[in-house]
C-alpha cells in the first residue's frame, strides 16, 4: 500500500483538516464559522478598517470577502459605515451584538486552542508554530 504520511504537504493537509473540524464544530453553537470569527477578530483589532485592509490580511479574496461581510452585516454582528474622509470607501465595525460573539467566540477559541496544545504539549505548540512560520515564508 502506497503511504503518504511521509509527505510534508499530505501530513500537513492531515492535520489542518482535523483542526479545522474541531474548530467549526467548537463554534457551532454561534452559527460561525472560521472565516467568520478571524474576519470579526481582525475588525475588533481594527475599527474601522476598510474592507480590502482586512480581506488582503486574511488572504480572502474581495468577491468572497463581500459575501461574507454581507452575511456578518445581516446578522447584525458587523456595521459597514461610509468613510467620512473618503464616501467612495467603506470601514468596518463591530455592532454591540458582534462585540457579544465575539466574547464568547474567543471563549470557545481558547478551548479549542487547549485542546490542541494539550495533544502537542506546549513545548510541541511553540516547535509547531515556529515550524509553520518557516513554511509560510517560502513563497
Amino acid at each position: 500500500m502506497l503511504r503518504l504520511n511521509g509527505f510534508v504537504g499530505y501530513a500537513l493537509r492531515r492535520a489542518q483538516g482535523v483542526i479545522f473540524a474541531d474548530f467549526t464544530d467548537t463554534l457551532a453553537e454561534l452559527r460561525l464559522r472560521p472565516v467568520q470569527f478571524a474576519v470579526l477578530t481582525l475588525i475588533s483589532q481594527n475599527p474601522g478598517a476598510s474592507p480590502s485592509r482586512v480581506s488582503l490580511a486574511l488572504g480572502i479574496q474581495k468577491a468572497n470577502f463581500v459575501l461574507t461581510i454581507a452575511e456578518l452585516e445581516k446578522r447584525g454582528l458587523v456595521v459597514r459605515r461610509k468613510s467620512a474622509s473618503d464616501g467612495r470607501s467603506f470601514k468596518l465595525d463591530l455592532s454591540a451584538r458582534g462585540r457579544r460573539v465575539l466574547a464568547r467566540a474567543a471563549e470557545l477559541q481558547s478551548a479549542h486552542e487547549a485542546r490542541v496544545t494539550a495533544r502537542l504539549g506546549p513545548r510541541g505548540r511553540e516547535q509547531l508554530l515556529e515550524l509553520l512560520g518557516k513554511l509560510s515564508e517560502l513563497n
